[in-house]
Order: C-alpha cells, then sequence, then structure tokens
C-alpha cells in the first residue's frame, strides 16, 4: 500500500510535538529534576536559576537527548533497511554482524589490553579509544560482508553470511573472555549494556557527521526500495539495478550501525521493533513516508525509554538496553496480536 506522503501531514504533525516534548521531559527528568521553565530559559539565553541546572543541561543532558534521537532514529532506519532488503519480519541493523564486529573491537581493546601494552590500557578507558576500536570492528566485518556480496548473487546469502560472521565473533570475543580478568570482564560487561551519556560535543559532532552521510546515501534508494518488496525478479522488470540498490543498501545501514554501536555500545531492541510499529501505525508500506516517520517514532522511543533508565529522584541509571527490551518488546507483542497484519 504506497499511500502518498501528503496524507499523513497530521500524524506527521503530532509525532514531532511528541517528539519535541519527549527531548523537554528527557532533559528536565533525572536524579536532580529542573523546573521545564529554568530549561526553557537556559536553552534560550543562557540565564537560569542556579548554575548547578545549567552545567547538567547543557554539558549532560542536552548532549544525552541528542545522542538519543540520532541513535533511535538510526537503529530504526537500519533496522527497516535490512526487513525491506530481505523481505524479513525478524531481520533488525545487527544481521549482517556489524554489531558484532564493533563488539570484537572493544573486546580486544578492553579484554586483550594487558597483551596490548600500558598505553593501549590508559587509552581502553576513552569514550573515542571505544569508538576506534569499535569502528574498526565494525569496518573489518562490513568490508568482509561486501566482498561476499560481490560473490553471491542471492540477498538470502548475504544474510546467512552475516550472521555466520556474527557468530565467529560472537566465538572470539568468549575466548578473550575466557583468559579476562574480572575488572576487564566488568568493563566490557558496563560497555555492552549500552549508554547514551558521557559523550563530549566532539563526539556527538563525529556521530552526527556519519549520521548525515548515512541518510542521505539512503534518500537515493526510496523508489527502488518500495520495488524491491515484491521481490528482485519484480524489482529488476521495472528497471531497478538491484545489485547497486543492495550495496547501498549494505553500507548505509552498516554507517549507521557501526558509528551508533562504536559511541553507543549494542543496543537492542529499537532496530527490529520501531519499524514494525510505525508499519502498524501508518499503515504503508511506501518509503517516502516509512523512512522519516520510523527516524521519529524511533528517537521518540528512544528519549522515552532513556527517560525511564535515569530512574527520576534517584541515583540510579539502569541499562538502556534493558529498558529497550523490558518496556518495549511487550507492546509490540501486543501491537501485533491485536492488528496482526504488516506490510511486506
Amino acid at each position: 500500500m504506497l499511500t502518498p506522503l501528503k496524507s499523513y501531514k497530521n500524524t506527521f504533525a503530532l509525532l514531532l510535538i511528541v517528539l519535541l516534548v519527549s527531548t523537554f521531559l528527557n532533559i528536565s527528568l533525572g536524579s536532580v529534576n529542573i523546573p521545564l521553565k529554568q530549561l526553557f530559559l537556559t536553552l534560550i539565553n543562557g540565564d537560569v536559576e542556579k548554575e548547578a541546572w545549567r552545567t547538567i543541561i547543557l554539558n549532560y543532558r542536552l548532549p544525552k537527548a541528542i545522542t538519543a534521537i540520532i541513535v533511535g532514529s538510526g537503529l530504526s532506519i537500519s533496522g527497516l533497511l535490512m526487513q525491506t532488503l530481505f523481505r524479513n519480519p525478524l531481520a533488525g541493523p545487527f544481521v549482517l554482524g556489524i554489531s558484532s564486529g564493533a563488539s570484537l573491537g572493544v573486546a580486544i581493546l578492553i579484554l586483550g589490553a594487558s597483551f596490548l601494552g600500558a598505553n593501549i590500557t590508559s587509552y581502553a578507558f576513552t569514550n573515542f579509544g571505544l569508538a576506534i576500536a569499535a569502528s574498526a570492528g565494525a569496518f573489518l566485518v562490513l568490508a568482509a560482508v561486501m566482498l561476499a556480496a560481490l560473490k553471491v548473487r542471492n540477498t538470502m546469502s548475504i544474510l546467512i553470511i552475516g550472521l555466520m560472521f556474527g557468530s565467529i565473533t560472537s566465538s572470539v570475543i568468549s575466548v578473550l573472555a575466557y583468559f579476562s580478568s574480572a575488572s576487564e570482564l566488568q568493563q566490557y560487561m558496563f560497555w555492552s549494556f549500552g549508554s547514551l551519556g558521557n559523550l563530549s560535543w566532539k563526539e556527538i559532532s563525529a556521530l552526527l557527521s556519519i549520521f548525515i552521510l548515512g541518510i542521505t546515501l539512503v534518500t537515493f534508494i526510496i523508489k527502488p526500495l518500495n520495488s524491491l518488496l515484491l521481490g528482485e525478479n519484480y524489482a529488476k522488470s521495472m528497471g531497478v539495478n538491484v545489485k547497486l540498490t543492495r550495496n547501498i543498501t549494505l553500507i548505509a545501514t552498516s554507517l549507521l550501525t557501526g558509528v551508533i554501536t562504536a559511541f553507543s555500545g549494542p543496543i537492542a531492541f529499537i532496530g527490529l521493533a520501531v519499524p514494525h510499529l510505525t508499519k502498524l501505525l501508518f499503515n504503508t508500506s511506501n518509503h517516502k513516508t516509512l523512512l522519516p516517520a520510523v527516524a521519529i517514532c524511533g528517537a521518540i522511543i528512544m528519549l522515552l525509554c532513556d527517560s525511564i533508565a535515569q530512574v527520576p529522584n534517584s541515583e540510579y541509571t539502569l541499562p538502556i538496553n534493558a529498558i529497550t527490551s523490558l518496556f518495549g518488546a511487550p507492546i509490540i507483542i501486543w501491537l501485533l496480536v491485536r492488528k496482526r497484519k504488516i506490510y511486506y
């Protein structure tokens, strides 16, 4: 069902309002609750009643909210691309093994730090150190998957190859974990929980740059993606260059998934479930509508999950991975059981 984008302008307007409200609530709530009036004053002219509030807003919560928007949007778009390319509702942004490659890079840096020297050990405790290691691991898996894509014609074979790379990297991580100390295992475990905080503005700029690059690539394949919904043979009959579309989809997904995993860790549920939720909400399979809708819905859900993870009025911060799955999965199950139909 390829309903025009303009038919949903009211729905998009409502979603944008919800996104704006979710962003302000996310910044306002936390261990220290900041009144919305003071939040607006800080963002508008920097004037605030307490200097501590200004520091919290500008140096921690605003960067974290922006990170949540980028992460939610990027993973949701990646999930939609994978589900369309493989025509599989269980496909997500991590099926290519990109996330596993990123995890392997971080595991080598953290779990193998004691074998890499003192300089590497100290570098392993920095955000950029983890991001570079994760990016290197993701790039190696991407290169392997793209090489395999040149050798095989069947798209489903690429899916299986990606899953196999994921299994290989998981095995290597298990071996590294077996020979690691308790402190190294604990640090790697904390990274695997996922985190939206602790990113500087410089790191957010790097994350945003790669995110924009990935989104730009996606804009070139919107029409071919609609054709792929009916199968590769149909797409070819419509004049679509299936191989080029497949490669662009793989590269865009890898860029989005790789950079998000590098800076925020492997975050579950969002990429798999948000496309389904959006399709149920918009009742269409038109990617011109779905891509912006999925991006907004992913950002909203990520912000809400992060607001819950912050545990307002408490000093505790729960793992974001636990919240995305614990609160999100039951909602998707309920929606699917209730409506049952998803467009592919």
